[in-house]
């Protein structure tokens, strides 16, 4: 299985982006999708997440969402209000298994399925 994420780039804030990934090879419509970033010298972190449950981090709150469209079997995040802040490379996630604990959603190594990554970059 593979993850391929798409929808990155460069904008300016308060821009909008759409990030995109689609599994080739899987289907996770019944298992748990989501979204981590990974900024320069910093660790990865959550952003959100799609199982049992939706999931976001505080600081996108409001202003990203996650949606699936299972039919395509692609997972969404429609990124709003973008700020600088928001740069980083953004990473597909996915697992078999539909979490139930915010734990499982939020935390990368729950995860066993990982896509490539797409950089977005948010200018001031």
């Amino acid at each position: 299985v593979q993850l391929q994420a798409s929808g990155g780039g460069l904008v300016q804030t308060g821009d909008s982006l759409r990030l995109s990934c689609a599994p080739s090879g899987g289907d996770f419509s019944r298992g748990t999708m989501g979204w981590f970033r990974q900024a320069p010298g910093k660790e990865r972190e959550f952003v959100a997440a799609d199982g049992r449950g939706k999931y976001y981090a505080d600081s996108v709150k409001e202003r990203f969402t996650i949606s699936r469209d299972n039919a395509k079997r692609t997972v969404y995040l429609q990124m709003n209000s973008l700020r600088p802040a928001d740069t980083a490379v953004y990473y597909c996630a996915a697992d078999d298994r539909s979490f139930n604990t915010r734990y499982a959603h939020t935390h990368a190594d729950t995860y066993y399925y990982w896509g490539q990554g797409t950089q977005v970059t948010v200018s001031s």
